[in-house]
């Protein structure tokens, strides 16, 4: 039988974490920084009580609609420290702690759940659907795949502006039946583009399940018709996800072409707040993928290598708890933004027409 190392990577799961912690081969560990195991796991636990938080706030009326990235965070968190500052994000929707790693600040992501006038995004998009320029991370959208040829598109863009970054770019498995996505794989291939799909196989694409979207094996299988690397990887493995990226994203740096990766994880809370799991999901894979969180099994990790213990936990579940308490109250305090608004950044240069339409507006809005 071969080994895992010398399987074919679109069919073996790459893995490096047993469930409890220890590594299945040492001289495998990427290489990371004591300061960055710390970073990496606290922005973990904020993120899943912050999705919490929110969750609940939802369902008190205080903000309109929210996804959870529930089950996921290692994937998210794991391929985005995969990136350079340069890279570029296309993000699907449920990556927030993608966006926190590359700098997004939490009052404002909050704001944007409010979509008032601390909104960077001017209450314009749907809640859970942000953009952070400063971090290159691009504007979430609403229809499936849609990312894909643009994360495609400002790739290729850059390769013949010879600047050496890639785009890496989120979908879910459910993408993987749009044409969009067989597209973005075809044109990447042919042009050796510097792009990393990064499918999210969290086994739903809302209530349809993976075995009903394709006839296909694995998701990442899908690479070899297009002259891709097909990379297969634990999703709910922290180190197993940053070094198949990190691979993935040198690879493309170096003009090697691009690569589609498959995290294995599972989704489990509901696909949005206006969506309720229980009537098709089988809890017996709840209780099976649980024992697989993300959050725990690095948790144990960081314990064997001694940057875990029962006090730094209750000081960091505290600290997260006060921070996110204080920011909603800051955030929650903004008035919704001035109707004008809406007229501006949306033109480089207004037109008469709309120039026309603002005034008017404007005197209503001030009660003239």
């Amino acid at each position: 039988m071969p080994t895992q190392s010398e399987s074919r990577m679109d069919d073996a799961l790459f893995t490096l974490l047993n469930l409890d912690g220890t590594l299945i081969d040492k001289r495998l560990e990427p290489a990371i920084s004591p300061d960055d195991l710390k970073r990496l796991y606290e922005l973990m636990v904020l993120t899943r009580v912050l999705d919490d938080r929110l969750l609940r706030m939802q369902r008190q009326g205080r903000i309109g609609f929210y996804i959870t990235s529930l089950g996921e965070e290692a994937a998210h968190i794991g391929s985005a420290f995969a990136l350079g500052d340069e890279d570029w994000v296309f993000p699907q929707y449920r990556e927030s702690s993608a966006a926190f790693l590359r700098g997004y600040p939490l009052y404002e992501y909050i704001c944007q759940m409010f979509g008032n006038s601390g909104d960077i995004l001017k209450g314009r998009q749907l809640p859970s659907h942000y953009a952070y320029r400063k971090a290159h991370y691009l504007s979430t959208s609403s229809p499936v795949a849609t990312q894909i040829p643009q994360a495609v598109g400002f790739a290729w863009g850059a390769k013949i502006k010879k600047e050496k970054l890639v785009t890496l770019v989120y979908f879910g498995d459910g993408a993987t039946s749009h044409q969009d996505f067989h597209m973005g794989l075809n044109f990447a291939g042919v042009f050796k583009v510097p792009v990393v799909f990064f499918c999210k196989n969290n086994q739903w694409a809302i209530s349809v399940p993976f075995n009903r979207q394709t006839a296909s094996q694995t998701v990442a299988v899908k690479a070899t018709a297009y002259g891709l690397e097909g990379i297969r990887v634990d999703g709910n493995d922290m180190l197993a996800v940053i070094s198949a990226t990190r691979k993935a994203v040198e690879k493309a740096k170096n003009g090697g072409g691009a690569a589609l990766i498959e995290a294995v994880t599972y989704r489990m809370g509901p696909h949005s707040t206006s969506d309720d799991p229980r009537i098709y999901a089988d809890e017996s894979k709840l209780k099976e993928w649980g024992e697989k969180d993300p959050i725990v099994r690095f948790r144990k990790y960081l314990a064997t290598k001694g940057l875990w213990t029962e006090s730094y936990e209750h000081e960091l579940m505290k600290k997260v708890q006060d921070e996110i308490t204080d920011t909603i109250k800051r955030a929650e305090k903004n008035p919704p933004p001035p109707l004008v608004s809406m007229f501006e950044e949306v033109y480089a240069e207004m037109p008469q027409y709309l120039k026309e339409e603002y005034e008017e507006a404007a005197k209503f809005y001030h009660g003239e």
